[in-house]
């Protein structure tokens, strides 16, 4: 599990990328309704065996470019391509895809068995291969015990199963998820995330999902494309976004940030000098393109790359300033120090950390610093 996620999904592996060719290719695809454009030229490969999450806020184009993967709704512009064949005109039932609802959407007059079975019936299978494959289903989500009970019988849990049950019965090369979790509470949606990683380890299939909950997106997903106004404004590990984002909409969007205002003084081998009256000094930082002095910036780094001492260190990135307030959380004290400047920078600190700086409390001035390769210079 990463340090900075407290949530309760490890790490599902990364993808192998043997295979040239992606399962999903999406070519500059749009969607408009009426004057509002949807989802705006967005290009994006998904490989075999990833779990993909399309990440955003309410309206941000997630949805529907989760639908028009489906067939759902049709591209105004560019191509949807499947292991290399152009599917961008085909209806959903042509595609070799599936897809599970917010709201799972069962028959409530049909048993699970008859629900699961449901898609394959409707595809004219032989009985005897509908039995077999419902059967195998359900067993593998330890739900065979379940087969003859209504959706009305079952917990909210169980019932998220079955949906999963009737959408892998027909084996999907994708497997498309929209808000799977969201109508579960807290405790059962973190038990049914790692469900939802094992399950994908176990058959091997391909999940995009769609979600506006960035923990989870953290905890679930192998790679992550943020999604603003109809585009992807970066995609990537959770690691490389969280670590490494490209904006300040980025940072502020992956967990607590601090950002300081300034201008470049100079760049060189990856690194910025930026002048910063917030900080009331110069900071350091990687950036990812190079940029001219005096370009308006910010330097952003993380809580926990914040560092305390009472007394000055020998190291970059040194400020001063005093304890607004000290919270022990558990697993960490959260630190807000003001600077000379008023500005409040935090700082989360493990109970080791926290009592190797000397337990300083509110009043007590105290420097802040961190590592130059901690910090990143944000242009947007």
């Amino acid at each position: 599990m990463d340090t900075h996620q407290d949530g309760p999904v490890r790490r599902p592996l990364q993808p192998a990328a043997a295979n040239p060719i992606p399962l999903l290719r999406i070519e500059k695809a749009s969607k408009r309704f009426g004057l509002v454009t949807a989802v705006d030229a967005v290009s994006l490969d998904i490989h075999r065996g990833e779990f993909f999450c399309l990440l955003g806020g309410s309206g941000s184009g997630k949805t529907t470019l989760l639908r028009m993967i489906a067939g759902l709704e049709l591209p105004d512009e560019g191509r949807i391509a499947i292991e290399g064949e152009d599917v961008t005109g085909a209806p959903a039932y042509a595609r070799p895809v599936n897809m599970m609802f917010q709201s799972y959407a069962l028959f409530p007059h049909l048993s699970v068995e008859k629900n699961v079975a449901f898609g394959l019936q409707e595809e004219g299978r032989p009985k005897a291969e509908i039995a077999k494959r419902v059967r195998e289903a359900l067993e593998m989500l330890d739900m065979g015990a379940f087969s003859a009970r209504k959706p009305h019988q079952l917990s909210g849990g169980q019932r998220q199963r079955v949906a999963f049950a009737r959408a892998l019965v027909k084996h999907p090369k994708i497997l498309l998820l929209d808000e799977p979790l969201a109508a579960l509470d807290k405790k059962l949606r973190e038990r049914a995330q790692f469900e939802l990683v094992r399950l994908r380890e176990r058959v091997g299939i391909t999940f995009v999902m769609v979600t506006h909950d960035q923990e989870e997106a953290m905890g679930m997903a192998s790679r992550i494309a943020l999604m603003q106004d109809g585009k992807i404004v970066q995609a990537g590990s959770p690691r490389e976004l969280y670590d490494a984002p490209v904006s300040r909409y980025v940072a502020d969007f992956f967990g607590t940030s601090n950002l300081f205002e300034g201008n470049i003084k100079e760049c060189a081998r990856g690194e910025a000098a930026v002048e910063s009256a917030e900080a009331g000094t110069v900071l350091r930082g990687q950036y990812g393109e190079r940029l001219a002095a005096q370009t308006s910036v910010a330097v952003m780094v993380r809580p926990e790359q914040v560092h305390l001492s009472r007394e000055a260190p020998q190291a970059e990135n040194v400020l001063r300033g005093k304890i607004a307030s000290a919270a022990f959380l558990g697993n960490c004290h959260a630190c807000q120090v003001t600077l000379d400047s008023g500005k409040t920078v935090l700082a989360r600190l493990s109970p080791a950390e926290f009592g190797k700086a000397g337990s300083p409390a509110a009043g007590e001035t105290v420097h802040l610093f961190w590592p130059s390769a901690a910090a990143r210079v944000l242009k947007q």
